[in-house]
């Protein structure tokens, strides 16, 4: 049996579906988590509150299941009459889940730079944005690339999840074309083959990231 034109449209609008949720979700988790990891490494008095809270939103959403998460985002969308689509609420279960995440490699990166290079800074009269800017970061992302990378395929995976409250993203286009009678070896074996498409290039980037990189800190 082979796939219609319009099996074939839906199949594209899962995929385009995934890498909109992918993409969108670690982009804004990437910089939600900066901000978080960037609070949580100052030792600044007042922000002593502000750095108990970020711990526990980083604890709970890295130690509760995607699944979990996204059924609370969406009865709570719900109880509230916020009437969001679900591709809205899926989003932003994956904003607040890669948040949590990015954020700790990141904070990781931040830390792994020796303490004497903020002292260096301080000595040259930079401020704390400027010594983030032009001192830490540069040395921090040799640390942070390579496992955010590895972070962005796992995310792509754990987008299918979303199907369960109705988000015709990859996974659920194959079970719409299951349903239809189309055999499930070539269906799943198509959405398989997607999956490796996205990705593996993603894997091979983090991969020569992580050479380039081990090599500027042999340097």
């Amino acid at each position: 049996m082979s796939i219609s034109i319009y099996d074939a449209r839906l199949l594209l609008t899962g995929l385009l579906t995934t890498l909109a949720l992918a993409v969108v979700g670690c982009g804004a988790g990437f910089l939600c988590g900066f901000a978080v990891a960037i609070c949580r490494t100052t030792r600044a008095h007042g922000m002593a509150p502000l750095r108990a809270a970020l711990y526990g939103y980083c604890l709970l959403f890295r130690r509760v299941p995607f699944l979990v998460t996204l059924f609370l985002v969406f009865f709570v969308s719900q109880s509230v009459n916020a009437d969001l689509p679900t591709f809205a609420v899926a989003l932003l279960t994956l904003c607040l889940i890669a948040t949590a995440y990015l954020s700790e490699i990141i904070r990781g990166g931040l830390e792994s730079v020796h303490s004497g290079q903020w002292q260096a800074a301080r000595a040259l009269n930079f401020s704390y944005w400027q010594a983030l800017r032009y001192v830490i970061v540069p040395q921090a992302w040799r640390v942070i690339v390579p496992p955010a990378v590895g972070f962005f395929v796992m995310f792509i995976k754990d987008t299918a999840l979303a199907s369960q409250i109705g988000v015709m993203e990859l996974t659920s286009a194959g079970k719409v074309l299951g349903n239809k009678g189309l055999p499930s070896m070539l269906v799943y074996g198509m959405i398989l083959l997607l999956y490796f498409v996205i990705s593996y290039p993603l894997t091979r980037l983090g991969k020569h990231a992580e050479r380039k990189l081990a090599v500027t800190r042999n340097r």
